[in-house]
């Protein structure tokens, strides 16, 4: 892999090159644990609200995270309900960048904006079901997607299709996704684009 400059300018071959490995997601699917369990009495009405309560909770990441996967998927529209505004993601870029400079619900959806147009009809789908532990979400994911060309230094011909796996974890907070790890198997995609 040929090393990134230190400067240079934004072109549209710099930014796909920069935003072509984020996460995404896949058809979610939703395990999630409970709290323990109250040992205190309490009357009949009490224990069914608190068990309506508890499947409450455990459905609303199920939501956010299939509503996550729609957004990878090209619905951008979902971002607002589930992005808060501090959104960050730790990310190891093919520029070098750690994601940083990816925030809020605009900086992400252009991130997924430019990811998608490098690969026509990219698609995301579960390879294993989602873990949840309190406010964390991860999810193992497999992407393919046609490639358009424009990456700099890849052999492959637009229209190559590539399939590529990772791995999202995400934090949940106030019903929100506030902050975004992921790790894409990146010498496969470089591999299939024959930019080694």
């Amino acid at each position: 892999m040929t090393a990134t400059p230190t400067t240079h300018t934004a072109t549209p071959r710099h930014h796909r090159a920069r935003l072509l490995v984020p996460a995404a997601i896949a058809a979610l699917a939703f395990t999630a644990t409970t709290a323990a369990a109250d040992t205190s009495p309490a009357t009949a009405a009490e224990r069914t609200a608190t068990a309506h309560d508890r499947r409450g909770a455990e459905h609303k990441p199920k939501a956010m995270l299939d509503a996550w996967l729609r957004l990878w998927n090209g619905d951008f529209a979902q971002a607002p309900g589930i992005i808060s505004p501090g959104f960050r993601v730790h990310a190891a870029l093919l520029d070098g960048g750690d994601g940083s400079s990816i925030r809020g619900v605009d900086g992400l959806v252009a991130w997924i904006g430019q990811t998608r147009a490098a690969f026509r009809d990219l698609r995301f789908t579960l390879e294993v079901p989602p873990l949840v532990d309190g406010r964390y979400a991860s999810v193992r994911w497999t992407a393919t997607g046609t490639y358009t060309g424009g990456f700099p230094g890849a052999k492959a011909q637009p229209g190559t299709v590539v399939t590529f796996t990772g791995t999202d974890t995400l934090r949940m907070r106030d019903g929100e996704f506030a902050e975004y790890w992921v790790n894409t198997d990146t010498l496969s995609l470089l591999t299939q684009l024959q930019a080694l």
